[in-house]
């Protein structure tokens, strides 16, 4: 009898530590990807909550987040947008407070990369608080992206 008790009391702790590491890890992925100061993946599903939900009858554009966005459509086989990636990376830290930097990799968000009419990689969609999104295509430097930022989405010359 005590052998099914101790047997019971193991089991039940082993569950208890599963979905305490399950919970733990959900969630601790889940504040990687909103962590200040970095790129935020995104898929179709996500586009939609994040930036725009271009599902929406309306063609009119309605950006939905709190800060100006850049969203880099993206292949993991494309040289040119891995060239790019830390130099986005590292102006989603410089402008943390100012901005969000977003990716969107064109061969898993088929359907959001279809409506943004990607036809060519890197695609750079800058995205200001109010105004129309412009897009910028093909790898540029630092510096571009820099103007960009501060000229288009910050306002600052």
């Amino acid at each position: 009898m005590n052998k099914l008790i101790h047997l019971k009391y193991c089991l039940g702790l082993l569950l208890c530590f599963a979905v305490f590491n399950t919970a733990c890890a959900g969630s601790n992925e889940k504040n990687k990807r909103a962590e200040k100061g970095t790129v935020v993946s995104l898929n179709d599903s996500t586009f939609k909550t994040s930036v725009f939900d271009y599902t929406q009858a309306s063609n009119e554009w309605k950006y939905v987040g709190d800060k100006p966005a850049i969203v880099d459509f993206y292949a993991d086989w494309c040289g040119p947008c891995r060239a790019i990636a830390p130099i986005l990376k590292e102006l989603a830290k410089e402008y943390a407070d100012s901005i969000v930097v977003y990716k969107v990799n064109v061969d898993k968000a088929r359907t959001v990369s279809a409506w943004a009419q990607i036809q060519s990689i890197p695609a750079v969609l800058f995205i200001p608080m109010e105004g129309t999104p412009q897009m910028l295509v093909g790898q540029q430097t630092k510096e571009v992206y820099t103007q960009i930022i501060r000229e288009y989405l910050l306002k600052k010359k």
